[in-house]
């Protein structure tokens, strides 16, 4: 991802993708512990990633004379778990989707 395709996404968009792509770092971090992750350079490019997003967000929140983080504040509470479009890893496998489903699922 480049910063100029992160310039054509709105700020939602961007914020949702943020949250995305740190729920995809946090999979690769628990597959990186449980001996599962295969390509290990897959973290230092979220990160990258996310530091993009993030440079994006705040070059925004100063054009429009917002304090630090008030995008994604204002954005955070619309957010759901693989809405943002292609994540990188959680999307597709849902791990902690998986979790919660063996935890809760049963009470109703």
């Amino acid at each position: 991802m480049n910063y100029n395709e992160l310039a054509s996404l709105g700020d939602e968009a961007l914020v949702h993708k943020e949250l995305q792509m740190e729920r995809d770092l946090l999979e690769l971090r628990f597959r990186l512990k449980t001996n599962q992750l295969d390509n290990t350079a897959s973290i230092t490019k979220i990160r990258k990633d996310i530091a993009r997003i993030r440079t994006a967000q705040r070059e925004r929140e100063r054009a429009q004379g917002l304090p630090n983080k008030a995008l994604r504040n204002s954005h955070r509470g619309s957010f759901r778990a693989g809405d943002a479009g292609e994540g990188t890893a959680a999307s597709s496998s849902g791990f902690l989707k998986g979790i919660t489903e063996k935890l809760g699922g049963d009470q109703e």
